[in-house]
């Protein structure tokens, strides 16, 4: 019995993926670009101007279920701002249970189908303590954690239909795509002078999850010069450089991460023992919940941003 680590070392594993969109989808109609949609940002198909071509991933030969609130679980097919598209409405994620590997997979199937371009969101938490909620980040870096300690979505046999064994992945992040995205939006004034749209510009974190961060590992993130920290998109984009794809990321801030310090026990009883007045420091916690709620408020916002970038490409 062929193991499923052993399928997604097998480039026939992709072909047959690929394959079989390809019968479903006209071949004038396969996109040059494809969107990975973050969490509560899959109302990105909305802004579809054609007749949208709808597969579920339990279609598809190798893809895996998006098990998470907020993603659907589907490709979407059709046309923005006139061009190919495909939306991936809901990814993968370490934190459900899936291998590295199918995490990227549709990456790599999308190489197959001729995507060029990748665009990546996410909902990321803000570590740069200038960030506000609904603000949204350009990414021009990532640090990686569980790719420098063995999670990375490379180790395995390598696929030379996909790339070469050691790829470059310090200008993951195409700059011309970046300076497309700033154009769009000094050149929007809907979202500049009506909507206050901030755009920024910085790093990612990428942590697996599924729990948020302690106050240390917050404070040590901030150290490192990161300046929003998130639970995807950098399996998907370092793959997608290896397949040669140009790649832009944002990440849109829905929450604000808070640098306490927990309260100290030794502390707080030897001023009860003393008869000093107690104050025990109130933990700031984040809920999946708020991150869907402000990721709500801003998700049309993203979708004339992403409408104006894909014109421009």
């Amino acid at each position: 019995m062929t193991h499923v680590h052993d399928e997604m070392e097998d480039f026939s594993t992709y072909q047959k993926a690929a394959d079989y969109i390809k019968s479903q989808v006209p071949a004038a109609d396969l996109p040059n670009i494809a969107i990975i949609c973050g969490t509560g940002l899959g109302g990105l198909v909305d802004a579809i101007e054609s007749e949208r071509l709808v597969i579920k991933y339990e279609q598809i030969p190798g893809f895996c279920s998006s098990t998470v609130e907020g993603h659907a679980g589907q490709l979407v097919f059709g046309k923005l701002s006139g061009k190919n598209v495909v939306l991936m409405q809901g990814r993968f994620h370490l934190y459900e249970g899936h291998s590295a590997k199918h995490c990227v997979f549709p990456v790599r199937v999308f190489k197959l189908l001729g995507v060029e371009n990748l665009i990546v969101t996410n909902a990321a938490g803000g570590l740069n303590q200038n960030f506000n909620v609904g603000d949204i980040m350009i990414i021009n870096d990532h640090l990686s954690l569980p790719n420098l300690v063995g999670m990375n979505p490379l180790v395995g046999k390598n696929m030379d239909e996909f790339g070469v064994r050691f790829p470059a992945v310090n200008d993951v992040y195409n700059l011309e795509l970046r300076k497309i995205a700033v154009r769009a939006w000094l050149n929007n004034s809907y979202l500049v002078n009506e909507r206050k749209l901030v755009l920024r510009e910085g790093t990612y974190a990428w942590i697996i999850g599924p729990c948020f961060e302690t106050d240390a590992e917050c404070r040590m993130l901030s150290k490192m010069e990161c300046d929003v920290v998130g639970m995807s998109t950098v399996p998907e984009t370092v793959v997608a450089k290896m397949c040669g794809m140009k790649v832009l990321a944002f990440s849109l801030v829905t929450d604000t991460v808070k640098f306490g310090y927990p309260s100290r026990a030794i502390d707080l009883v030897h001023d009860e023992m003393a008869g000093k007045p107690v104050q025990e420091v109130k933990v700031a916690e984040t809920t999946h919940e708020e991150v869907l709620a402000a990721a709500a408020k801003r998700a049309l916002d993203l979708q004339v941003l992403v409408k104006d970038i894909i014109r421009d490409i």
